[in-house]
């Protein structure tokens, strides 16, 4: 039986605080096993390395944000900083990162440099303190998942962005069309073990940006380009608990209540082989000023 969907949600509450102790204990296993990117990789082709297709995935966000120099972006949920990293180097832009997590926001300050034009808060987007008209394009990389109130999410992008400012989300999906066994034992358990309070469908994200104000939506499934990321962290992670003791203690260890993601890893795959799980790279553009009336001629 298939069931149509608005939101897969977690059966459990999720709170921020949950959030950042799921980033801060999965802290070294994020980076030893996937690097500091932390998001998914984009293969094209089929034959790039894990780097070649995380830095695929970069390049597709700079692409549809439509940077220029000087311009003012916000990184929301930036991990360790990585992204902003590169795209205030290399687009010559300034780049404000927001993470709830202490350990990537301790990262992100160590490794970033003065002259890269990137700052790091730790601050929770849902109840953030940036001006409004403040930024001239957004991002969110696999972060809105992790925030409970999305229409929240999107007012806040509306408002710190400057008339006609471009946002672009590269979100994790729930299929519109789920069986019972893929909603039970795949799409909810993947929200609860990855501290995500609900999943939503495509439908809903054009939704929440549509009453957002935001126009010109455009969505790119780009699931079959990403699958492939799951597989290579769970071997990476295999190998890890084979060849390196900290990893069977952390897994071994009730105190780390985390550990579980070592499984959420394998539904992740199962989720993109069977098509229960989507992801998507939306953009959209801001609400422009309304035009002044034109004086009548006589």
């Amino acid at each position: 039986m298939h069931l149509a969907l608005v939101m897969i949600e977690s059966s459990l509450p999720v709170s921020p605080d949950e959030v950042a102790v799921h980033y801060d204990q999965l802290d070294r296993f994020y980076r030893e096993i996937w690097g500091d990117h932390v998001h998914h990789g984009l293969w094209k082709t089929g034959r790039e390395t894990s780097d070649e297709a995380t830095r695929n995935l970069l390049d597709a966000v700079v692409a549809k944000a439509q940077l220029s120099p000087g311009m003012e972006v916000c990184d929301v949920g930036c991990g360790y900083g990585h992204t902003a990293r590169i795209i205030a180097r290399e687009q010559q832009v300034r780049v404000t990162g927001l993470t709830i997590s202490s350990a990537q926001h301790q990262y992100a300050q160590k490794v970033t440099k003065p002259e890269d034009q990137a700052v790091f808060l730790l601050e929770d987007w849902l109840h953030n303190q940036r001006p409004s008209a403040a930024f001239d394009a957004l991002i969110a990389i696999e972060s809105t998942e992790h925030m409970a109130d999305k229409q929240r999410v999107f007012s806040e992008a509306a408002r710190v962005l400057k008339p006609g400012g471009r946002l672009v989300v590269c979100a994790w999906l729930a299929n519109e069309t789920l069986t019972n066994w893929q909603q039970r034992h795949l799409m909810e358990p993947i929200c609860r073990e990855g501290r995500m309070p609900g999943i939503g469908t495509e439908t809903d994200y054009r939704n929440w940006m549509s009453q957002a104000g935001f126009t010109h939506i455009q969505a790119e499934d780009v699931s079959a380009k990403v699958a492939r990321t799951w597989p290579i962290c769970a071997w990476r992670f295999f190998v890890g608990v084979l060849r390196r003791p900290a990893y069977l203690k952390f897994l071994l260890d009730p105190k780390h209540d985390n550990r579980i993601f070592g499984l959420t890893m394998l539904r992740l795959w199962l989720a993109y082989r069977v098509g229960a799980m989507r992801y998507v790279i939306f953009e959209a553009s801001g609400q422009e000023l309304p035009r002044e009336p034109l004086e009548e001629r006589h």
